[in-house]
């Protein structure tokens, strides 16, 4: 019996270090990738490739086949995730660090909180959740108010509001999903947001010039290399942890990738991008994790409560990195 937990905690290790590295590195790896492929191209490549391969494994794990309304239900999942989150993280990664991407990004949980609270939650926040939320709003305020210059790029207002839209797109379509009509198999759904906003991303990308800066001879070899990791360990392996994960281990012990991940998108930032971070921004940083922390930490506390930075119900996961 013993061994057999010993076994199953060095898998849950070894499942929480690929949700901490390999998603902390998809910011970097999408830094990377825009730097010679126009950014709704490559992120509409990256979701559409992935999730085609996920929709196989499904299938073959013998998943059903989607009904239209779960088509249109993951379609509006898809458009909010990746068009209006991952798509728009992308573009503004040719104004901000990856680093302060990461650490935008790391407020969904406060926004879907706020969210949540303003649509008529009967689940109020507590005063622990509340000091959360304010102190991560603090934190976002010290990034926005007076932008510093990191390194050889400007931290761009408009760069930081387009990653705030993004987080809140994120947190919208969060709560959306868990009402949204989606396939009962987490991968089959999954997959077909994955498609779904892949191919909008795409549309996208026509009315955006993409497609007058692509050009596949110009593409580097890193930005290649960065692609497959983003589709790879990003998309594919990465999230099969995760849900091996929600179904293996505690919730509150999955959740911690949230405040995990912005620190390895920092460090990773720091080391292989030569991003030099600024006082504000590591005061930042520290106020926005501590954020999420704190909400995480209290949120767990309550009884019954919903845990709203991991949530998996009836097979509808909203987070894609």
């Amino acid at each position: 019996m013993t061994g057999k937990k010993d076994s199953k905690l060095f898998v849950v290790t070894i499942a929480l270090l690929a949700v901490y590295l390999f998603w902390g590195g998809t910011y970097l790896g999408m830094k990377i990738a825009i730097e010679s492929m126009p950014p709704f191209i490559m992120a509409g490549a990256r979701f559409f490739l992935a999730g085609s391969i996920l929709f196989l494994i499904g299938r073959w794990k013998g998943a059903a086949l989607p009904s239209a309304a779960e088509w249109r239900g993951a379609g509006i999942v898809g458009a909010l995730l990746l068009l209006g989150g991952n798509g728009v993280v992308a573009w503004a990664q040719l104004k901000v660090p990856s680093a302060i991407a990461s650490l935008l990004i790391a407020t969904v949980p406060l926004w879907i909180l706020v969210f949540n609270w303003i649509g008529g939650s009967k689940e109020k926040p507590t005063t622990g959740v509340m000091g959360g939320i304010l102190f991560g709003l603090a934190g976002i305020a010290v990034l926005v108010v007076h932008p510093e210059r990191t390194g050889n790029q400007g931290i761009d207002t408009i760069g930081i509001l387009a990653l705030l839209f993004a987080s809140i797109c994120w947190a919208v379509g969060s709560l959306y999903s868990r009402h949204a009509k989606l396939p009962s198999s987490p991968v089959m759904a999954t997959a077909l947001q994955m498609i779904i906003g892949g191919s909008l991303l795409g549309i996208a990308s026509l009315f955006l010039d993409d497609w007058t800066k692509l050009h596949i001879s110009e593409i580097t070899l890193r930005s290649w290399i960065a692609f497959g990791y983003l589709v790879g360990f990003g998309s594919i392996v990465a999230y099969t942890s995760y849900i091996w994960l929600l179904k293996n281990a505690e919730p509150s012990l999955v959740s911690t990738y949230a405040y995990v991940n912005p620190i390895v998108a920092v460090f990773l930032g720091w080391l292989i991008a030569d991003e030099q971070l600024t006082s504000q921004t590591l005061i930042a940083a520290v106020m926005i994790i501590a954020a999420v922390a704190i909400i995480t930490m209290f949120q767990k506390k309550r009884p019954g409560a919903t845990q709203t930075i991991v949530r998996k119900e009836k097979g509808k996961l909203q987070v894609h990195k």
